[in-house]
């Protein structure tokens, strides 16, 4: 009798040590799958399920002006979804659970692999619900290709056609005057994605058309404004960069 009761007090504390563990590691990283369309096709339904604290990253290759549309129909209240730009781990560009719709619909700024997000909300999460859904995705519009090496030269080893430091302020960084940024030309006529460059990479995109923004990867409102031969572009009200027209058109 006191061996089983040692035994099953060794049991109880090594599936404590367990749950401890896991609840320090935290939920597991978003599962990841491509979406394919269909030859000739720009949308596809994706049906699936997903339970408790599991999220599913959708990737989905688009370009800058092109159009990603979304749209998600879950069994459960608390399911949503969020749009990632290219890079981004966490930072979304867009929150379902910030919206009445479970729809979206944005230009992009730049070229790459955009994350659509599915997951439940925390509440229905730690309580381990279930939904199923259907996700609608559709990829339209002409995109707007960088400029060739031979029109428009190239920083060596870099996507840019150049590289500059620009005015900036940045949130929560009050010391911060200035910023790395690069820029892919996509026009001799002010279109263009500006990237401005943190130390762990991308931190901001904005896509020009004919020298006015017209995308960016926030779901912050953006303006701007004229300033001679500058564009101040404001991410909400705690986040800014001054663009020259010089580095924009190129020339």
């Amino acid at each position: 009798m006191k061996t089983m009761t040692t035994r099953a007090l060794a049991a109880s504390a090594a599936l404590l040590l367990a749950g401890s563990l896991l609840a320090a590691e935290g939920p597991p990283p978003p599962r990841r799958e491509r979406v394919a369309f269909a030859q000739g096709a720009s949308s596809a339904t994706i049906k699936g399920s997903l339970k408790g604290y599991a999220e599913v990253d959708y990737l989905v290759r688009a370009a800058a002006g092109q159009t990603l549309q979304v749209k998600l129909q879950g069994s459960n209240l608390q399911n949503y979804f969020n749009v990632l730009p290219p890079g981004s781990a966490n930072a979304a560009m867009y929150a379902g659970n910030m919206s009445a719709e479970q729809s979206w619909s944005g230009v992009l700024p730049a070229d790459g692999d955009y994350a659509i997000r599915v997951y439940l909300m925390r509440p229905a999460a730690r309580r381990n619900e279930s939904s199923k859904y259907a996700l609608s995705v559709a990829v339209t519009g002409k995109p707007l290709p960088p400029l060739s090496a031979a029109s428009d030269a190239k920083v060596a080893g870099k996507a840019y056609h150049a590289t500059a430091r620009v005015p900036c302020t940045l949130p929560y960084q009050p010391d911060v005057k200035a910023c790395d940024a690069g820029v892919i030309r996509r026009g001799n006529d002010g279109t263009a994605t500006f990237e401005a460059i943190g130390s762990s990479g991308v931190q901001r995109r904005i896509l020009f058309v004919q020298g006015k923004p017209l995308a960016a990867d926030t779901m912050d409102p953006v303006t701007a404004t004229r300033q001679g031969d500058v564009t101040v572009v404001k991410v909400s009200d705690n986040e800014r960069y001054d663009i020259p027209d010089a580095f924009l058109n190129g020339g």
